[in-house]
This record gives structure tokens, C-alpha cells and sequence, in this order.
């Protein structure tokens, strides 16, 4: 069993208005050091393979198929082995 890390965020060119809200947020309560946010998504996903390949290739579609948008996002993550 393998644990992905999926790590999604806007491309370095895409507006991102949920990531201005929070910045607005953010300086409403005072954080005036906060000068740029980009908000994103993680998620968690066990993965029932016995091989560090396989679970590396099926978290890979996952992505390209539907957890990004490879047009405006861009994606990473990393894969650990579970026990228990």
C-alpha cells in the first residue's frame, strides 16, 4: 500500500482570484507582510499497489486525467509506502 501526496496549483500565469481574496483577508486582519497568496489543493490518496512503480503510474493518470488541469495548473506529488 502507498501513500501519495498530490500537491495542485495555478500556473505562474493564471489569475488567481481565491488566492487575491485571501490576501485581502489576510491584510483586513492586520498581516501586512503578506504580499503575494496562491491558493491550491492537496490531497491524499492511498494507493492499493504492491509496487512503488505501479502506484507511481496510476497517482501520474490520476492527475493528467482528472485532478489537474494541465492547461492552467500545474502538479506535483510524491509517493511513500504504508504499512498497516
Amino acid at each position: 500500500m502507498f501513500l501519495a501526496r498530490v500537491y495542485v496549483t495555478l500556473k505562474p500565469t493564471v489569475n488567481d482570484p481565491q488566492g487575491m481574496t485571501i490576501l485581502g483577508g489576510l491584510r483586513s486582519l492586520g498581516f501586512d507582510l503578506a504580499t503575494e497568496v496562491r491558493a491550491g489543493k492537496y490531497l491524499e490518496i492511498k494507493v492499493a499497489s504492491t509496487e512503488r512503480a505501479a502506484a507511481e503510474t496510476t497517482v501520474e493518470e490520476m492527475c493528467q486525467k482528472l485532478l489537474a488541469n494541465p492547461v492552467i495548473e500545474s502538479y506535483r506529488y510524491e509517493v511513500e509506502e504504508i504499512t498497516g
